[in-house]
């Protein structure tokens, strides 16, 4: 997200804006009022006597409502003849509050006007920046004064209302007052504007009108925020940077709560602001093994929406094989028209073995043993699928090579940017590709798996053999993918079963799975602290040393925080604790530069050369992945586990000899987390 924009959200439901407040057509190509996949609203400007108004101040401090202070713009000898405030809520229907205060002397006229407008363009095409023509039908209720714009093309229907209070009326694509107000005083108008859905196939939430005002809806959502927030353990720091981070991470996920249709009272969180707000297997899955033991809830939601949506058929244009588990859900016009696969799309190789590595460290904060027999089919389809469709050609691995050439994801594992995949030349590898990190996740699922079954499934023979083949699996990888030039694993083997020699951050993840010997362990936490990798503020996606290598290249240099929250806990498993301890600590020192919330992905320059952490220009923020970062640092560092209720520990601050940070973890007092259950 630009950092000129200010987004204000509830879940599936936002508004992007420009620092005043306004949505502008060319402010932004993110710019709108979006819901299930569309932007139900692609201007909304407030004019006041058609003069440009000034920003005086920006309030937010929760995700769900923003404060704009605002005045006509006049020289710097004259003083403001009034002013304007805007207040902005979401709560799956968007409140806006505009209060009008003249500061004149003397009875004087305002004209006031909202120009609206829309395109119902579906997501992905205002991602993509491409138009298409809609017939967009307008209707104004004199009687009561709403405006409704509404969209219908088949079974796929759109409209969103405007309610103001006063009634306003319409004038040439706007809404409309003419004000009278007295020296000094004040004038209030409510806006509410409802989005409303319909498709074949799917459920959206019934949305309503909001009742007892602005304020009323403040509290409510305040005290919905707060219950959220005791869920989760209590941090008692010294650092109150730390602290500002933790509660921000928590506060970012309750922002990116998505309510399901199996179980609306539920929650599961969506991958990140703007483009991203949908269910996505692997982000969910990742977000929701951070966040354990702080937010259990997420686990068991996430597990049990991706059981129920997990593919029995093989269709190559949704990508989708039996037992595997989807990438992405999406509801947008492209996807229900069958111009797009996403409904939902299976484009991605790892969500799978991360289905089951999330079920097994679930029943081990949790012992929830009848989710676990609940989703024991799910689990065994999900082997299946490892052994046989991910595994095309037999040679033991999990492969991926798109079948949807048309609108397919070229690379289907977590770097699923179209050049990712690279040689140390910076040559492209070409598919069928088996990337290191895959093999580590196929190798850790069944491990847990064999745990499962011997604990809770009580199925011996199963157990047995998949140890074997975790056994013979990392045999293979140790014989296939080391690099002893380089030190450490390949990034991948391609088609011709050649090793990709890039050196990437993703030798880290084979430290989180457990798949090393402890020499390659320590091998590869060289590697990961060497110049090459570790920027200072986190280990970079490639290597500088690399030909391909960009410190703003999405997979090709950049830092990411949920990379590194996993390389952490990873070397913490290999007992590397004062790598885990430099790693873990720089990304936490990051965290204040970004006002406590990390994002999605920053650059990756070298911080003696910068001495700040960079923004990446186009980083989700907030996004899931990202607020977990800091939950499972914690969970690392702190040295947490199931069987331990509370946890202190001095933590490490960026360069720093010694710990500089004192941090202990308790349980909350109304239960909820599993620390201390």
């Amino acid at each position: 997200m630009a950092e000129r924009t200010v987004s204000v959200l509830e879940g599936s439901t936002f508004v992007v804006g420009d620092r005043s407040g306004d949505v502008r057509p060319g402010g932004g190509r993110e710019h709108g009022f979006f819901s299930d996949d569309t932007r139900f609203l692609s201007r909304w400007e407030l004019e006041v006597d058609a003069t440009p108004l000034t920003l005086l101040g920006l309030d937010q401090s929760t995700h769900f409502l923003a404060q704009f202070f605002l005045t006509p713009d006049v020289a710097p000898e004259d003083a403001a003849p009034y002013s304007i405030m805007r207040r902005r809520l979401l709560d799956h229907v968007w409140t806006e509050q505009i209060t009008i205060v003249s500061h004149r002397h003397e009875t004087s006229e305002l004209a006031v006007r909202l120009v609206v407008d829309t395109d119902f363009a579906d997501l992905f095409e205002v991602k993509d920046g491409s138009d298409a023509d809609r017939d967009i039908a307008w209707h104004h209720d004199d009687a009561d004064g709403s405006l409704t714009l509404s969209y219908e093309r088949g079974d796929f229907a759109r409209s969103v209302e405007i309610r103001t209070d006063p009634a306003a009326r319409l004038i040439g694509g706007g809404l409309a007052y003419t004000l009278e107000l007295a020296a000094g005083e004040s004038w209030t108008a409510t806006a509410t504007v409802t989005p409303r859905s319909r498709q074949a196939g799917a459920t959206f939430p019934a949305r309503t009108a909001p009742t007892g005002g602005l304020e009323r809806q403040r509290a409510i959502k305040a005290m919905e925020l707060d219950a959220w927030l005791e869920q989760a353990p209590v941090l008692e720091t010294d650092d109150t940077s730390l602290a500002r981070t933790y509660r921000s991470s928590l506060s970012d996920l309750a922002a990116l709560r998505l309510h399901p249709d199996i179980d609306a009272t539920a929650a599961l969180p969506a991958a990140g602001l703007p483009w991203f707000m949908a269910l996505f297997g692997r982000d969910s899955i990742i977000t929701s093994f951070q966040a354990l033991p702080y937010l259990p809830g997420f686990a068991a939601t996430t597990l049990r929406v991706l059981a129920a949506r997990q593919a029995t058929v093989r269709d190559d244009f949704h990508e989708q094989e039996p037992g595997k588990i989807l990438h992405e859900l999406r509801f947008g016009e492209l996807t229900a028209t069958g111009r797009r696969p996403h409904s939902p799309y299976f484009g991605s190789a790892d969500a799978t073995p991360l289905f089951l590595v999330l079920l097994d460290e679930y029943h081990r904060w949790s012992g929830d043993d009848a989710l676990v027999r609940e989703l024991e089919p799910h689990a065994r389809a999900a082997l299946s699928w490892i052994d046989d469709s991910g595994d095309a050609d037999g040679d033991g691995y999990v492969e991926y090579e798109r079948r949807n050439v048309e609108t397919g994801l070229l690379n289907q594992c977590w770097k699923d940017s179209w050049d990712s995949m690279q040689f140390a030349d910076g040559t492209l590898a070409r598919g069928p590709i088996a990337t290191c990190e895959i093999q580590g996740y196929v190798y850790d699922a069944r491990r847990r798996c064999a745990r499962l079954a011997r604990d809770v499934w009580g199925d011996a023979t199963l157990a047995a053999r998949l140890d074997d083949q975790a056994d013979r699996l990392r045999d293979r990888v140790r014989q296939d993918f080391w690099m002893p030039e380089r030190g450490c694993h390949a990034l991948a083997l391609d088609g011709d079963k050649r090793q990709v020699d890039g050196l990437t951050s993703n030798i880290g993840h084979l430290l989180w799975s457990g798949l090393l010997s402890d020499d390659e362990a320590t091998a590869t936490a060289e590697r990961l602290l060497g110049e090459e990798l570790f920027s200072g503020w986190g280990v970079r996606t490639l290597g500088s040393g690399e030909d391909g290598y960009n410190p703003l290249g999405y997979h090709t240099g950049t830092v990411w925080p949920h990379e590194n929250s996993l390389i952490v806990a990873g070397l913490a498993r290999y007992g590397q604790h004062a790598a885990a301890s430099v790693i873990g600590g720089a990304l936490l020192s990051a965290a204040p530069h970004f006002e406590h919330r990390l994002p999605e992905v920053f650059a990756g320059y070298p911080a003696h050369a910068t001495g700040v952490p960079v923004a990446f220009p186009t980083a989700s923020r907030p996004q899931a992945w990202a607020a977990g970062a800091p939950l499972l640092l914690l969970t690392t560092l702190l040295g947490l586990t199931p069987d331990r209720s509370d946890a202190t520990a001095q933590l490490p601050d960026r360069g720093a000899a010694e710990p500089t940070r004192t941090a202990t973890l308790r349980a909350p007092r109304g239960g909820g987390a599993l620390v201390g259950g």
